[in-house]
This record gives C-alpha cells, sequence and structure tokens, in this order.
C-alpha cells in the first residue's frame, strides 16, 4: 500500500496541487465549509431526534427537508477531501489523526446503516411523538462519532505526530505506519 501511497504522491498533478499558492487554500477552505453545512444538518436531525429541539417538527418532515442538503454538503466533503488527499497522499497515510478519522468515518456509516435499515423503518409509528429508544441511540452515536470526526480532522494539520518526530518503533510510530529510520553511518 504504502507504494502506491509513493506513486501517487510523486504524480505532477499531485505536487502541482500541494504547491499551489490559490487551489490548496480553496480546497482547504471549501472542505472546512462543507463541514458547517454537512454537520450542522446532521445536528438538526440529532437533536430531534433526540427530543431537544424541533419538538413540533415531525422526524420525516425533518428529514425530508434536510436530508438534500446533508446529501450536497457530504458529496462536496468527499470530493474536496479526496482532492486534499490526493495533493498529500504521503502525510496523510503517516497521519495517526487521519487513520483516527478514518475509523471514525466507518463507525458513522456502520451507523447511519443501522438507523437508515433498523431504527427508522418504523417512523410512521413514532412520527409524532418520542422516537424509540433505538432512534435516540443512533442519534447519540451519530453526534459522537462526526464529532469525533471533525475533532480528528482538524488535528490532521498539526504535526506533533509526524513521524520524524515520533519515537522510532513506538506505539504511535508503529500505528502511523511509519517507516524505520535509516541507520546512519559514522564515518572514520
Amino acid at each position: 500500500m504504502r507504494d502506491f501511497i509513493v506513486m501517487l504522491n510523486e504524480t505532477p498533478w499531485s505536487i502541482a496541487l500541494r504547491e499551489s499558492l490559490y487551489v490548496w487554500p480553496i480546497l482547504e477552505a471549501t472542505h472546512v465549509l462543507t463541514i458547517m453545512l454537512f454537520a450542522g444538518t446532521i445536528l438538526m436531525v440529532d437533536l430531534r431526534l433526540l427530543g431537544l429541539t424541533f419538538k413540533q417538527t415531525t422526524v420525516s418532515e425533518m428529514t425530508e427537508r434536510v436530508l438534500p442538503w446533508t446529501v450536497a454538503g457530504f458529496i462536496l466533503l468527499v470530493i474536496t477531501g479526496s482532492v486534499l488527499f490526493y495533493a498529500k497522499p504521503l502525510v496523510y497515510y503517516h497521519n495517526i489523526f487521519f487513520r483516527l478519522k478514518m475509523l471514525f468515518l466507518v463507525a458513522a456509516f456502520a451507523n447511519i446503516l443501522y438507523f437508515h435499515k433498523r431504527a427508522q423503518a418504523n417512523v410512521a409509528e413514532w412520527d409524532l411523538t418520542a422516537p424509540p429508544r433505538s432512534a435516540r441511540i443512533s442519534a447519540g452515536l451519530s453526534l459522537a462519532a462526526w464529532t469525533a470526526i471533525i475533532v480528528a480532522g482538524r488535528m490532521i494539520a498539526y504535526d506533533w505526530y509526524d513521524c520524524g518526530k515520533l519515537r522510532p518503533g513506538g506505539f504511535l510510530a508503529v500505528a502511523a505506519s511509519c517507516p524505520a529510520p535509516l541507520a546512519q553511518s559514522s564515518e572514520e
């Protein structure tokens, strides 16, 4: 996998993206602004499911109005996130927070699948009342997962745990798949 990432890192487009004076900051800003759209719509639905806000609005009406914005935000996030990854694949590949973000994304998607296949299956029965426990648990897990994704994503920007700063062979260096340092030859 690392060989592929190294090859991707050396492509002309990847180099041009990461060295661009304007494209990189525009991509990054678009990604961050889109997070606000996406996370904001998720927050609205989850808070409604938890019964904390929008109590006069049915869950089905809330999702019908908000879901298109959530999907649009998600599509933009995937596009901008993929291009950002493509610009610095080797940096992200060895970043422990990027790896955590990917794990949290898997957990969030598992929760989404569960909610839409199981918890929301009988929404017509509880649309005007309090959502069932399974829907509330799913909403709580959603809030936790997306918060963790945003925090991990924000931490990616910092170099505190870059491979060069980690103890070779240490837990974080191994978790980030840091390459072993080259042996230094002593001149005699």
